[in-house]
């Protein structure tokens, strides 16, 4: 039997995944093109299933995040505009896709879906851990640097001869110009 998944590489699918509104979703169209239905048809059967797609599974887009999109891809040949505003799926939505198509494509497609959403899941946590660990280096190193800092001021300090010289502390004996002569009382 023929793979349907055979023609998908992740690496396509990585590049169809966006993220938009804070959230990692793929256009309808683009998932249209990999289940291999009209982009009206996975619309109709998920509006025959709207229960199954809360706001967190699918949502559609604004004018304004469809023309950026447009934008985005460049100049659409003829026939490749947004007649409607598109939806998009999150990896729930994506999910629920398959319960709704119902064909053994749409199943195949999905585990492949799944997959490279788990593997950004994983990558990213990877990089944000990496990331937390080079902020705390970071942190480190700035406050070795203060402490250096502080630390070579004090030496200029030191090292900086004082404006004026420092007052005497103490009792000094003053030489006079002429010698002392010591007299001697008469008897």
């Amino acid at each position: 039997m023929n793979d349907p998944t055979s023609l998908i590489q992740p690496e396509q699918i990585e590049q169809a995944i966006l993220l938009i509104r804070g959230q990692r979703v793929m256009l309808d169209r683009v998932l249209a093109a990999l289940y291999g239905v009209e982009t009206g048809n996975l619309n109709k059967a998920v509006q025959r299933n709207l229960d199954r797609f809360p706001a967190d599974f699918m949502f559609q887009l604004t004018a304004e995040e469809a023309e950026a999109l447009r934008f985005q891809f460049g100049s659409l040949k003829r026939g490749q505009h947004f007649k409607y505003l598109p939806r998009v799926f999150t990896q729930e939505g994506v999910a629920m896709l398959s319960s709704v198509l119902r064909s053994p494509r749409a199943i195949q497609v999905n585990i492949a879906i799944m997959r490279v959403f788990v593997r950004l899941r994983d990558t990213l946590s990877l990089h944000k851990e990496l990331a937390h660990k080079l902020a705390e280096l970071e942190r480190k190193i700035e406050g070795h640097d203060t402490s250096i800092r502080t630390l070579f001021n004090a030496i200029r300090e030191l090292a900086t001869p004082p404006a004026k010289p420092p007052r005497e502390i103490g009792f000094h004996v003053r030489e006079a110009s002429v010698p002392y002569r010591v007299r001697r009382k008469r008897p």
